[in-house]
């Protein structure tokens, strides 16, 4: 009699598909299209969504995440995760016109560099200088 070991991990196929999409936030490409400056307004003064976590006033555009205050917020904006990101962002995202001609079709073009900030709404710019004046 053969003896045959199980393998209970490999044909759980639904676990592992709802694990990648579970948590999936926005990719690059869709973040640089929310950096188009009246995108970026519409983001940064959304109205109030109780559905969303700190009803929808403190966004991180670059990272596409709602947070819950603006302390957190801010704390956000001093991690690696939030740095790593706009090392990211930095390079412009690929075109159907760059794909045409690194397969051959006209002269290649490398992506350009950009300086990427972080954006913050105009009341918390406000809040900073007003906090430094008074010091």
């Amino acid at each position: 009699m053969s003896y045959r070991r199980k393998k209970h991990h490999k044909g759980i196929l639904h676990i592992k598909k709802s694990h990648r999409t579970k948590r999936r936030t926005k990719d690059l490409d869709e973040i640089d299209e929310d950096l188009i400056e009246e995108n970026v307004k519409q983001l940064l003064n959304q109205e109030i969504d109780l559905d969303k976590p700190g009803a929808a006033q403190h966004y991180c555009i670059h990272c596409a995440r709602y947070f819950i205050d603006q302390k957190a917020l801010e704390d956000h904006f001093r991690t690696k995760v939030h740095k790593r990101r706009l090392k990211a962002l930095e390079l412009e995202p690929y075109t159907i016109k760059d794909s045409e001609r690194a397969a051959g079709q006209g002269s290649f073009v490398l992506p350009k560099k950009r300086k990427i900030e972080t954006l913050r709404t105009e009341d918390d710019i406000n809040k900073d200088s007003s906090m430094k004046v008074d010091e």
